[in-house]
């Protein structure tokens, strides 16, 4: 079942989380590197290898000049980032390195992260379906939002971690959902 993304959520302004903790998401900035490598760290080994820790620092330096790329901040902290690509199609927008600090697990900042995401890539020109590559861990967390398994790859990431390939189209009732306000 889709779930709207409150007008919030495009103005910067986020819902709040609980015990009244207030949720903004902004535009990356070079000086969040840290903090995003952080909750990085946080993460693994359960939703990310340590040999992903390089990639997602290359990442950080280089990709998101390009791509829309941001961070959740909660009570001045940064507490979640992620982002998406717009592959060379460019009907087809790739979610990519999506996080939430691990003791934050639970409380809605995956939702609010993801349902951001969704709503900019629908707002994108051209984009007919978004595109992620997750593990078996959050699989069901984006089947949630509407994405369908397209291919599993038991140890893709390493062992223990399997790739789930899952895709999410655009359709019209799609894109109007999640362009409109609630």
């Amino acid at each position: 079942m889709l779930r709207r993304a409150p007008k919030s959520v495009i103005d910067g302004q986020m819902p709040q989380t609980p015990n009244n903790h207030s949720v903004i998401a902004r535009a990356y900035a070079p000086s969040d590197q840290e903090a995003c490598l952080a909750l990085f760290d946080s993460n693994v080994p359960t939703f990310f290898l340590p040999s992903e820790r390089q990639d997602f620092a290359d990442f950080l330096a280089q990709q998101t000049k390009k791509w829309p790329y941001q961070v959740l901040e909660r009570d001045g902290r940064i507490v979640g980032c992620g982002g998406f690509a717009l592959e060379p199609d460019g009907s087809t927008a790739a979610l990519c390195w999506g996080m939430v600090d691990s003791t934050l697990h639970g409380i809605g900042l995956g939702r609010i992260l993801t349902e951001a995401r969704l709503r900019s890539a629908a707002a994108t020109p051209g984009v007919l379906r978004v595109r992620l590559d997750t593990s078996q861990h959050t699989q069901g967390f984006y089947a949630r939002f509407g994405f369908e398994a397209l291919e599993v790859t038991q140890d893709g990431y390493g062992p223990g971690l399997d790739r789930w390939d899952m895709l999410l189209r655009f359709d019209d009732r799609q894109r109007q959902f999640w362009q409109t306000d609630i």
